[in-house]
């Protein structure tokens, strides 16, 4: 195909086909897009009706479909022919930087994408001059443009979190750290002095935390595989401005949205990742900015509210707490019984609360709830964070934070025995806590195989619940019914097999509830306990196999 007139008109015809709802129309214009993708100068078309068409739709459906096909072809296969010329290569490499920095944000972002993915297959060898380009771009003082650098960086570079170590993995990080440490850095202090120049301008602070936002994660990459040298030198400079972020509260960045989180929220959860991971890892090192961070954390938690907005916020503040309390160099600053009383009563308990959002979310968003509560896909909400710092505390203060809770979840099960029909979420925190502080070990096939010995398990289970789940009613209380029978999932190598036996015929019961978790959590339980191979199981699913087969035959037939 030339790049000429009459292809980009072409090009612009088939697009807008491409957008048509009538499937007559728009499913031969995608296959002609697919026919002449493998031709010479495709792309290139592509990027030029990106900057030259006058409608916003054709840039966006262009860019959309550019990004697309790179996803498609990029990569080259041994053994299998190129689908994308030589040449073309080396046009969109020296053209879609500049391309991207000077297109809308939404045109951005799908660019951005493109050369990440582009990236990943010829950075740095094929593309040595990429970090310089964008570097460069850091001196135009055009934050549209320099977030623009900084979103592909971060979709570049994000990468080092989950790549094996290896010798070609830190070249490139060298070779990244060398281009684009430094003007890093002079980019962050400089961005930090503009937010105090336009602390009353609220659309220049917007654009300022959006870059603040995307610096704090390309920390996060750039140091997650090691501490590089050069962060270490200037930790001082990071490690300041970070924690003035922190405690930072600008009215004018506050949203009344309260379930989208907004930009300080978004800067304020990052940087707790980045000083969890610098507690973590790091710890020699960080242990002079350490305690400035644990109570600036610890205020920011007793500070925040409850909406969902600050879920993120909330999570890894308390995971920051979880990945400190679980390390010996920094036990002795959670030794006090005050503090530890003070850490349960006032960050674990109300982050383990059953919210509105939460209930909503059982109700009307089943697959997601059952998602992240059963499939552990729950790993930046509350009470999974509040579930790993019980855990973190357990590790060396395991009797206290038990003598603690015990009169948290007995205070709770009293409150429920009061009105059980207004209280129920007390009792749904009560299992929850029970569940966080006895669970030492896991496997996905075995459940919990090493619990907290100083809670009773079989006692809670007899006395709290295996009475919900008798209930008459399968449809009352379905929240706490889901709880219970998690509870044998979790718990089913702890529970003795008599009990097991009683809690088979309820589970198939509970098949029938109208709650779709109740009754995917009875059957995934079901099929929990049947697979499990042991001595206990072993003779549990011998018993109760014609009793299952049976309960089956009859709830199939109804």
């Amino acid at each position: 195909m030339e790049l000429s007139d009459a292809n980009l008109q072409t090009l612009t015809e088939y697009l807008k086909k491409t957008l048509d709802p009538d499937p007559a129309i728009r499913r031969p214009a995608e296959k002609f897009l697919e026919s002449v993708e493998g031709s010479q100068n495709y792309p290139l078309l592509l990027l030029t009706l990106l900057e030259k068409s006058q409608e916003n739709v054709i840039k966006v459906c262009a860019s959309v479909t550019f990004k697309n096909y790179i996803k498609r072809n990029w990569r080259i296969v041994e053994d299998e022919p190129n689908k994308i010329c030589e040449s073309d290569r080396i046009a969109i490499k020296a053209n879609i930087v500049p391309l991207m920095l000077s297109s809308p944000e939404q045109i951005q972002k799908q660019l951005s994408d493109a050369i990440s993915i582009i990236g990943r297959e010829d950075f740095p060898q094929k593309w040595p001059d990429l970090l310089t380009e964008m570097v460069n771009r850091f001196q135009s003082g055009d934050f549209h443009v320099i977030n623009g650098v900084l979103r592909t960086a971060h979709s570049l570079f994000k990468r080092y979190r989950h790549e094996f170590k290896s010798n070609e993995l830190w070249t490139e990080i060298k070779l990244v750290l060398d281009a684009f440490a430094l003007p890093l850095t002079n980019l962050f202090k400089a961005t930090i002095e503009l937010c105090s120049t336009h602390a009353n301008d609220a659309s220049a602070l917007k654009v300022l935390f959006s870059s603040l936002v995307l610096i704090a994660k390309l920390f996060y990459s750039l140091n997650f595989q090691d501490l590089p040298e050069f962060f270490e030198d200037n930790m001082e400079t990071w490690m300041t401005n970070f924690h003035t972020l922190l405690t930072l509260d600008n009215k004018l960045l506050q949203t009344d949205d309260e379930e989208e989180a907004g930009l300080l929220e978004l800067l304020k959860s990052q940087i707790c990742d980045n000083a969890a991971l610098y507690a973590q890892k790091y710890d020699e090192e960080f242990q002079p900015y350490l305690p400035r961070f644990v109570t600036a954390i610890w205020n920011l938690l007793v500070t925040t509210g409850q909406e969902v907005k600050y879920d993120l916020l909330v999570s890894n503040a308390i995971q920051f707490l979880a990945s400190v309390c679980e390390r010996p160099h920094y036990k002795h600053l959670f030794e006090d019984q005050n503090t530890l009383t003070s850490i349960c009563e006032k960050v674990i308990v109300p982050n383990m609360e059953f919210r509105a959002a939460d209930e909503e979310a059982f109700e009307d968003n089943s697959e997601e709830y059952i998602r992240r509560d059963l499939e552990g896909s729950d790993i930046d909400t509350r009470r999974r964070a509040a579930c790993d710092l019980v855990r973190g505390l357990c590790k060396f203060f395991e009797g206290p934070v038990t003598g603690i809770f015990s009169g948290y979840v007995n205070s709770m099960l009293q409150e429920y025995a009061k009105n059980p029909s207004v209280n129920w979420k007390h009792k749904d925190a009560a299992i929850y806590l029970v569940t966080s502080l006895a669970s030492k070990a896991q496997t996905q096939k075995h459940g919990i195989t090493k619990a907290n010995e100083l809670v009773n398990l079989t006692e809670f289970f007899v006395n709290h619940i295996l009475p919900d789940l008798k209930s008459p009613s399968v449809n009352e209380f379905p929240v706490l019914k889901a709880d219970g029978i998690k509870y044998i999932m979790i718990f089913r190598s702890q529970v003795p097999k008599e009990q097991l036996l009683l809690s088979i015929p309820l589970l198939i019961n509970h098949l029938q509830a109208e709650s779709i978790v109740v009754h995917t959590y009875a059957a995934h339980a079901l099929e929990r306990l049947f697979t499990v191979r042991g001595t206990n199981n072993t003779i549990l699913i011998q018993a109760n196999l014609t009793l299952t087969i049976t309960c089956l035959n009859q709830y199939a037939c109804q």
